[in-house]
C-alpha cells in the first residue's frame, strides 16, 4: 500500500460537505452497506462494525478503488459535485491509515513537501510552520526511521492536511498506537479536522474512537 496521492483540493479552513446518496455495496447476494447521509463541514461520522462488516469496503468505494468483486450503487457528492465515477486521484479525498506510510527515502520535510500542491511559494516556511503546529519544530531533516510511532503519526496527519483535501477518510488510524498515544492522537486528529472544516468518515471497531470523534455513529452490525 502506498501513501495517499496528492489531491487537487482547496485551501484549508474552506468548509466542505460530503454526501452519500443511497450508497449500497453488495458482495454477491449479500448487502454489506446501505447508507444515505451527509457529513457536514468539520463533522466526523463514525461507522462501526466487526471485521467483515463492510467498513473498509465502504472507504474503498468512497475513495475510488473498490475491488471488482463488489457491486456498488448510489452517488457520492462532494460540495454538490458528483464524484462517483472519478478516478481516486481526482476526487479530492484524503486518507489516513493504520500505518503512517511515510516515504523511507525522504526526510520528514520531504514527506511534508510531497503533500504540498506543486504550485505555491515559500514551501520551506510552510513546512516549518506545519512542523511547529504538531510539536515537531526542527525535525525537518530527520530520517522518518528515527521517529517514534506518535511522531510518525503526526507527520502523516500533517502531510494529509497540507495536501488540502476536501474530505477525509480515516481507516482505524489509532489502532496500532499504545493507549497513551492513542488518546493524544485522537485529540490532535479530530481538532485539526474540525479546524480545517473537513467532513470526515472514520471507520473503527473501537467504541472509544467513536466517543472521541464526538459525532454521529452508524453501526453496520445492527
Amino acid at each position: 500500500m502506498v501513501p495517499p496521492p496528492r489531491h487537487a483540493g482547496s485551501p484549508l479552513n474552506t468548509p466542505h460537505r460530503l454526501e452519500l446518496r443511497d450508497v449500497r455495496i453488495h458482495l454477491g447476494d449479500k448487502t454489506l452497506v446501505a447508507l444515505d447521509t451527509e457529513i457536514a463541514p468539520g463533522e466526523v461520522l463514525t461507522v462501526m462494525g466487526p471485521s467483515g462488516s463492510g467498513k473498509s469496503t465502504l472507504l474503498a468505494y468512497l475513495a475510488g478503488f473498490l475491488a471488482p468483486e463488489f457491486q456498488a450503487g448510489g452517488r457520492v457528492l462532494l460540495d454538490g459535485r458528483d464524484i462517483t465515477a472519478l478516478p481516486a486521484e481526482r476526487r479530492g479525498i484524503g486518507l489516513l491509515f493504520q500505518d503512517p506510510l511515510l516515504f523511507p527515502h525522504l526526510s520528514v520535510a520531504g514527506n511534508l513537501r510531497f503533500g504540498l500542491p506543486r504550485a505555491g511559494a515559500d514551501k520551506a516556511a510552510r513546512i516549518e510552520q506545519a512542523l511547529a503546529r504538531i510539536g515537531l519544530a526542527g525535525f525537518g531533516e530527520r530520517d522518518p526511521a528515527t521517529l517514534s510511532g506518535g511522531q510518525k503519526a503526526r507527520v502523516a496527519l500533517m502531510r494529509l492536511l497540507l495536501s488540502a483535501p476536501c474530505a477525509v477518510l480515516l481507516d482505524e488510524p489509532f489502532s496500532k498506537l499504545d493507549t497513551h498515544l492513542r488518546q493524544a492522537m485522537r485529540r490532535l486528529v479530530f481538532e485539526r479536522l474540525r479546524e480545517a472544516g473537513l467532513p470526515s468518515l472514520l471507520v473503527t471497531h473501537d467504541r472509544e474512537d467513536a466517543e472521541a470523534a464526538g459525532g454521529r455513529v452508524i453501526d453496520l452490525s445492527s
